[in-house]
C-alpha cells in the first residue's frame, strides 16, 4: 500500500483478513497486476515487514493474499535473528514506514525439531546448520523448562522467543513499540488448514493472543 502510514490495527486486520480468504479458498490476489507493478515502481511502501521461517510452505504473499509492494519479507531457516536481519527489520520500520512487524513462525518447523533432537539426543549438525540449532536452543531449553512437551508448546515458545529478541536488540524498534507507532507480532502458521493465529504481541491496539 502507498500513500499514508497505515494504523497499526488496520494492517494488522489488513494481513489477518488476506489470511481468511486463503483458507476459505476465496484469495482475490490483490496488487498483482502491471498497472501495480507501475505505480510502485518508484518507490515502495509496504504495510508490514515479514519476518518468518524460509520454509517453502511459508510464501508469504500466498497464504496472507497480498501482492507487489505489500509486504517486506525477510526470512531466515527457524526464523532465527542476526545482524542483517535486525538491519533489515529495522529498515523497513524507520525507512519504508512500515507499522507492523510480523514473527510468522510454523508447526513441523525443522529447525526447531532439529534443535530438540539436539538438546534430547546430543545430536550435532554440520557447518552453519548448528548455528541456526544453537540460536533455537533458548527456546527449547525454556519450554522444557516450564514442563511443557507438545510440538505446538515449542513452536509458540519459539515465536514468543524471537519476539521477545527483536524487542531487546533493536533499539529502534523497541522504542517505535513506545511511540505507538509501530507493533510487533508473533503468528503461528498450521501448515495443513492454512491458519495463522496470534501468538503474542508488543504494541498498542493488538488484539489478544493465544493462552500460554
Amino acid at each position: 500500500m502507498t500513500g499514508d502510514r497505515m494504523t497499526v490495527p488496520a494492517a494488522l486486520e489488513m494481513l489477518l483478513a488476506g489470511n481468511r480468504r486463503f483458507t476459505a479458498g476465496t484469495p482475490e490476489h490483490p496488487n498483482q497486476d502491471a498497472a501495480r507493478r507501475a505505480a510502485i515502481a518508484p518507490a515502495q511502501s509496504p504495510f508490514a515487514v515479514l519476518f518468518g521461517c524460509s520454509d517453502s510452505r511459508l510464501a508469504a504473499e500466498i497464504i496472507f493474499d497480498r501482492g507487489l509492494g505489500d509486504l517486506f519479507v525477510v526470512r531466515t531457516a527457524g526464523h532465527v535473528v542476526g545482524p542483517e536481519v535486525l538491519g533489515s527489520i529495522e529498515y523497513g520500520v524507520s525507512v519504508l514506514g512500515s507499522p507492523l512487524v510480523v514473527v510468522l513462525g510454523h508447526d513441523s518447523c525443522g529447525a526447531v525439531a532439529a534443535t530438540r533432537s539436539a538438546v534430547e539426543n546430543g545430536t550435532t549438525a554440520g557447518g552453519y546448520v548448528q548455528d541456526v540449532i544453537e540460536r533455537v536452543t533458548p527456546s527449547v531449553l525454556a519450554t522444557r523448562a516450564a514442563g511443557r512437551t507438545e510440538g505446538e508448546d515449542f513452536i509458540h515458545a519459539h515465536i514468543r522467543h524471537t519476539v521477545d529478541l527483536l524487542m531487546e536488540r533493536s533499539r529502534g524498534l523497541a522504542d517505535a513499540v513506545q511511540a505507538g507507532t509501530a507493533a510487533v507480532v508473533g503468528l503461528s502458521y498450521r501448515l495443513a488448514d492454512g491458519t495463522a493465529r496470534l501468538v503474542t504481541a508488543h504494541g498498542a491496539a493488538t488484539p489478544d493472543p493465544l493462552p500460554l
